[in-house]
This record gives C-alpha cells, structure tokens and sequence, in this order.
C-alpha cells in the first residue's frame, strides 16, 4: 500500500551501548547510525573522496538503502521526488566541490518549492579548507541563500546533532532543503556516540497554532462576501491539509483555484474547482481571482506567475493570507488580515469559525456562481487539433491521465509539456502531481519520477517531459534499469525547445534562435531516443500516429520489470492556451491565439 503522505516523525530510539559507557563510533558510522535512527530508509548519492568514509559503514547497513546515482544532480531531484511523493524528507549524498555544486541546482528548486530535503557533503579536511585544496569548495557559503539552514561539521562529536536536526528544521515550519557539510577528518575521528542527540536551535520556533482574532475576522469577510474566492498553494499540500480544505470550501460554498503547486489539494471533478490560475490557468480561474471581492490566500505566495501586473491584479479584492512562513505574509500583496500558521490547523480553525459567523445559513454568492459558471460554459480547457498529422500533445498527455488514473503520480520537466499536463491530467488527490514550480529545472522530471516510484512502488509513476529536458538528465535510466525502478517516460517530442520556441512566435517576430533541436519528425533524430532507450535497458517505443497513443501507454502501464520510454511525436506548433504575456494584467489573458474575453469591471 502507498504510504501515509504525512507520516508521523520516527520516534528516536535509544542506541546501543557497552554497559554504561556510549558506544565508539567514528564521525562516517554515525551519520549512518544517525540516518538509521531517523527512519531514513531510501538515500541518493554518489560517493567520492571526501565523503568516502561514510560510503565504507553505509555498505554494511541493513536499514539503509543506497541508490546510486549517475549525477549528483540526479540525486538532489530524486530525492525531492521522493519527498514531495510520500511527504518524508528526502535525502541526498555527495562528495566536495563539484560533487557539492552539482546538487545546487535541486537544492535552489527544493528551496523555492518548500520540498524537505537533507543534503549531506564531504569537505576537504579542516587542516586545508581555506587553502584551494584538491576538490574544495565552500558549499555552505554557496548554499546560504537557497537553504533554510546549513551546518558544517569539524568535529566526530557533532555529527549526530547536525543530522537530527538538520532534518527536524527541513521538515517543520515552511519545509525546505537543509545542508550538512562534514569534513573529512571529522568522519574519521572517533566520538561517543550518545542518542538522542540534544537538539539546540535558538531563534528557530516555526508558528503553526494562529490568533484566533484574525481567524474569526477572516471568517466574517468570509460571511459579508460577495465574490470571494479561495487561492490555493502547495503549502496546503505540504501541511496534508487537502481532507481539511474540502471541509472548508463545502461548508462556505465559494470558488477554488488551485496554483501549479497545489494541483491534486483540491479534487479537479469538484464542482466548486475552476482550475488552476495564472499564466497558463484556465480563464475561469484567472478572473475570478481578478474579479474578486475577497480573496482567501492558504499556502500560496502571490507569485508573479499567478499575479500577472501585480499593481493591476484582483483591484477590487480585500486579502486574507493564510502562510507558516510570516516572511511571505504582505510581501507581494499587502494583506488585509494577515495570518501566521499552519494550513491544516488554520484551515480546522477557521471551518469553525465561520460556521459560528454565518449562523448556519451560509452565504450568499449565487450571483458570483452565474458569472464563473457562464465563464466556464464560454470558455472551457481545450485545444485545437493539429493540421500537419503530427500527433497534439494535449491529446497524448490528456490519454495518459485517463489510462492511468488519478492513482498514478505525474512528474513533469518544465516548458510546453508541463503547463499541458497540469491543464489536461485531471488530478484528484495531493502528491499526485510533482513539479519544478519555482525554479523552472529542466532535467527535473526523470530522476523525480525515479525517487517518487522510490517512494511509492505499488503506484504508476509517469515522467513527462520534453526533448529538450529529457537530454539533461536521462542517464538516471540507467540508475532505473539497474536498481530495478520501472518509472514510465513519455517524450512529449516536438523537436525543440517548445515553451521558448513559442515566445519567439508571439513576441519575436518568429525568429527561432537557437531553438531548434533536431530530435523529432523530419530532422535528423540526434539522439534517436528509441535507440537510447535500448541502450540503457528500457522499452523504447515511437508513436507517430494518434490511432497508436493507446496502445503504446497501455503497454507502458503494463510493463513493470524495466523503466519504458515513449518517443510521442509532436506537432512543432502546438501552443499552450490560455496565456497572460508578461507584465500585462491578468485582464488581458487570451484564450487563444489573438482571442480575448471580454472584460467586464463590474462583473
């Protein structure tokens, strides 16, 4: 059975001992007795010289297990698709310089999408740090802005507490990617032992119960609104609030839009979902927030992504923001009651609050509902099929949500097929969707997929991603084929660089810089992923026609004892609609091509 998306934190259990006196480890057996003792069961990593000593106790542990990687890289997305699949913290290994700077990348994305992440790296020794020693770099000074916290570790004795609670601050409060940096010799020495470690972060006490004054004035607008809409972020997600904000939402009967992050927090067949907004959002979605009188923020952080011209967004709508991190609470958009907690409490919390305000007669937004159902009516998700008989991509991931089902998991990289698969998946639970929201990582989407099947074993997991994507980071097949991991990939190959490639349409005057790729339908196939995929011990098959999409998926579905790898050949014009350009006000969103709504103020 999947495990539980929010899992309770391991109680530490007591290590063992020689009679009274702690046991002897070195600095390298105590990360792994640390790990071990956590309940860290799955770690990603690649071992190299100075992280080597750890590598030497880990291959007699029996709790552990080690997956090892072909890019460090690769261990830093696998292990936030390990977290953001199961909710536990995912953990990764690397070792000094260019080991550690290879994880930044996923370290930066896992900061920017509050995935717990615990990154643990060798260091030169102590002796020579300082001094451009072979393979030295000071990852804890590169990692300072893009982590909630990182440690470097001198001394044997430390280890145990740096790790417990490295991994305490990476999964409490706003959830996010933790450094522990540990020198050479540090592993190497010999400390006692002693657990559970003493846990001493002053300064650091995340709120997660809010003031009951503002919850009750959230709940009153609430009451006195007229156009309200609830904005959902994936820090519902992150907080396992989703059971809880369907409470919430049926109990007040108004609108949900659920941002990139938090596709899957709210059911899509609800009828009360208008979809995701933004950029890319349905247009039901986009203006209902612009439309708006009140506008009730759960774990989102106004991004400009969502907010289009932050000036001239939603003008009409009072705010209430719900955040555990009070650094994003009024920092886009100023909010008018402002609260600090967690989602699920806040959201418990203010279900009370706001049946005791609206007397049990609820409230009434009838007229709202005939606006955004006459949105919907007018302007529903769709596309328009190709005309160069070439496959449409909405078609080919729309048929792999149906075929798989709302139990699957869908990783996506990041352009054209990204935004076409959180529009055209129709997602029913959280943790079902992972992505690289924030950052923007292409090459996400493979090693993910790689740690959320991890994660998750007896569900399908999908990794859709682009050409483009695809070659930054598919060596991780071979990591997958090897340790027995049967992710699907599907292709989404329009032979380019889609998402670039159409802002030089629209906004370039068609000129394709530098855009071109030459993977698909009429170039010259380099690389033929059908062949790459034989090489590294997948199933590779290419789809060109629409009347063999089917079959191909279901034979993915089907195939468990290896990783499968569909070549789906795409139109090179397919475009992602709707779309607000950059810098406009969401007024301004296009449902296609040079066809906007018409935009009524007063609405």
């Amino acid at each position: 059975m999947p495990r539980d998306p929010q899992p309770t934190p391991p109680t530490p259990t007591p290590s063992p001992s020689l009679g009274s006196q702690p046991e002897q480890l070195t600095g390298a057996e105590a990360v792994v007795r640390t790990l071990e003792l956590l309940g860290v069961d799955d770690i990603f990593g690649l071992p190299g010289g100075a992280i080597l000593p750890v590598y030497d106790p880990l291959m007699d542990s029996k709790k552990l297990r080690h997956i090892l990687v072909r890019h460090e890289q690769g261990a830093g997305h696998a292990a936030q698709g390990y977290a953001s699949a199961s909710g536990r913290v995912g953990v990764c290994v690397a070792t000094s310089g260019p080991g550690a700077t290879n994880l930044v990348t996923a370290i930066a994305d896992a900061h920017m999408d509050s995935v717990p992440l615990l990154a643990i790296t060798g260091q030169v020794f102590s002796t020579l740090m300082g001094t451009d020693a072979f393979q030295e770099a000071d990852i804890v000074g590169i990692t300072m802005p893009i982590t909630k916290h990182s440690f470097l570790v001198r001394r044997a004795a430390d280890v145990p507490s740096a790790i417990a609670s490295a991994y305490h601050i990476a999964s409490t409060g706003r959830p996010g990617p933790v450094l522990v940096d540990i020198t050479k010799d540090a592993q190497q020495e010999l400390a006692p032992f002693t657990w559970p470690p003493k846990i001493d972060l002053p300064g650091y006490r995340p709120v997660t119960k809010a003031h009951g004054k503002q919850i009750h004035a959230a709940a009153q607008m609430l009451v006195d609104a007229k156009k309200p809409v609830f904005y959902v972020g994936g820090g519902v997600v992150r907080a396992g609030a989703s059971e809880e904000l369907r409470t919430l939402v049926e109990a007040t009967g108004a609108p949900v839009v659920t941002t990139l992050m938090a596709r899957g927090a709210f059911p899509d067949s609800h009828k009360q979902n208008l979809g995701m907004p933004g950029m890319h959002g349905t247009v039901p979605a986009v203006l209902a927030l612009q439309d708006s009188d009140l506008i009730v923020s759960l774990g989102a952080r106004f991004d400009d992504r969502v907010t289009g011209k932050v000036g001239e967004f939603a003008p009409h709508a009072k705010v209430v923001h719900v955040d555990v991190d009070p650094a994003e609470i009024s920092k886009i958009r100023m909010a008018d009651v402002p609260i600090v907690g967690d989602a699920k409490d806040v959201i418990v919390d203010l279900t009370s609050a706001f049946r005791q305000a609206s007397h049990a007669d609820g409230a009434d937004y009838a007229e709202w509902w005939r606006y955004l159902d006459g949105l919907r009516e007018q302007f529903p998700l769709g596309y328009t099929p190709t005309t160069d008989g070439l496959l449409s991509p909405q078609h080919v991931i729309q048929r792999i949500g149906e075929l798989t089902g709302p139990e699957g998991i869908y990783a996506a990289g990041v352009g054209q097929h990204q935004m076409w698969a959180a529009q055209f998946i129709g997602y029913e639970r959280p943790n079902a969707w992972l992505n690289s929201g924030g950052a923007g990582t292409m090459g996400y989407s493979v090693p993910a997929a790689m740690g959320a099947k991890v994660a998750e074993p007896d569900r399908p997991v999908w990794s859709i991603d682009g050409d483009g994507c695809f070659q930054m980071t598919n060596q991780e097949l071979a990591t997958c084929t090897i340790n027995k991991i049967p992710i699907k990939v599907a292709i989404i190959n329009n032979s380019s660089l889609g998402m670039v490639k159409q802002w030089q349409t629209l906004f370039y005057d068609g000129r394709y810089s530098n855009t071109e790729l030459d993977t698909g339908h009429d170039s010259q196939r380099v690389p033929d992923f059908v062949k790459l995929a034989d090489a590294y011990g997948c199933l590779g098959i290419r789809v060109t026609k629409e009347e063999e999409v089917d079959d191909a998926i279901k034979l993915a579905l089907e195939t468990n004892d290896r990783p499968v790898v569909i070549d789906f050949v795409v139109s090179k014009d397919a475009m992602v609609w709707p779309m607000v350009p950059q810098g406009v006000s969401n007024s301004y969103v296009q449902y296609a091509r040079d066809h906007s709504p018409a935009f009524d103020e007063e609405a």
